[in-house]
């Protein structure tokens, strides 16, 4: 499979007339024609209808679409680096953080940029919602990645990259941890006393919520370290609601409790008509064309 092949696919998808994607790929339209039917050959099926002037994709071509994008958007980031890298600039990036989001799901990605970008000085931020989304705007950072910022700046770009629920965090031997439930009774936590991280912004989950399932976190721990949060969770001064992808380790369990119906989404954030340096852009492309659903589930095996 080339990339030239995928391209022109991308562009018929896109497009869904043969003649219009030619002319957008600077090519004939029987040498478009060629590579896409190579392209199908490849694949064993039929990925374009052609219909008149117009064209639809198959069930083939519906299934593959989304595969072939992150394919090819992954193929120009990695050509994107490689091009960059060659200019022998000092490179840099400035990354803000949430506070709860685990910075073990995006080594992958910060240890591709520390190989493709010799000598990358790395600055790492790290704050609420509020705090990045304000890194953001004083161009302190050149992208933030977290749950919702709580902002409604019209200049402030996001990309989704997954969507979480929120759990309830026990230490492993907490009575609760001891129960098979897969999915908890509310019933049996609303006299629970609860620890909350203060990084956690409100506007990750909604306290409206909470309390219409008669919870209340008026009298909550707040505590502003996932190592002190952890600890107080294992001496069982209450139980912590964290998203599914925070503070997991073998002295915790994460339990479900789907009647909350607490969940965020994380995003990568830039600013809209800002300059991006040449390694902002790498690491936003990477992160747009990174497969977050299979990132998780890998994640979640190995702290089964």
């Amino acid at each position: 499979m080339e990339m030239q092949q995928v391209r022109y696919f991308l562009s018929v998808a896109r497009t869904l007339n043969f003649t219009r994607a030619a002319e957008d790929c600077n090519v004939t339209q029987p040498a478009l024609t060629r590579a896409i039917k190579q392209l199908e050959d490849e694949l064993g099926g039929e990925l374009i209808r052609r219909e008149g002037r117009l064209s639809h994709l198959t069930d083939l071509g519906n299934r593959m679409h989304p595969l072939l994008q992150q394919c090819f958007e992954a193929a120009t980031a990695a050509k994107s680096i490689a091009a960059k890298v060659r200019k022998g600039e000092v490179p840099s990036l400035a990354l803000a953080v949430s506070r709860t989001l685990d910075l073990e799901y995006l080594m992958r990605l910060l240890s591709e940029m520390h190989r493709s970008f010799a000598g990358l000085q790395l600055k790492l931020r790290r704050g609420t919602g509020a705090q990045i989304a304000a890194m953001l705007k004083n161009g302190e950072v050149d992208l933030a990645i977290g749950g919702p910022m709580g902002e409604s700046w019209d200049r402030l770009e996001s990309w989704p990259m997954f969507t979480e629920a929120f759990d309830l965090v026990v230490g492993a031997d907490h009575p609760l941890a001891m129960r098979n439930d897969l999915d908890l009774d509310v019933e049996l936590i609303r006299e629970t006393r609860f620890l909350v991280h203060a990084g956690t912004d409100i506007a990750e989950f909604e306290t409206d919520r909470l309390a219409a399932s008669g919870i209340s976190l008026d009298h909550a721990h707040e505590v502003d370290s996932d190592r002190d949060l952890e600890a107080l969770v294992i001496a069982e001064f209450g139980v912590a609601i964290m998203p599914a992808s925070a503070m997991n380790s073998v002295r915790i369990r994460h339990l479900a409790c789907s009647a909350l119906n607490l969940q965020r989404t994380v995003a990568i954030y830039s600013v809209a008509g800002r300059a991006r340096s040449r390694e902002a852009s790498a690491l936003l492309m990477l992160v747009r064309s990174a497969d977050w659903s299979r990132r998780l589930a890998d994640k979640a095996l190995e702290h089964a």
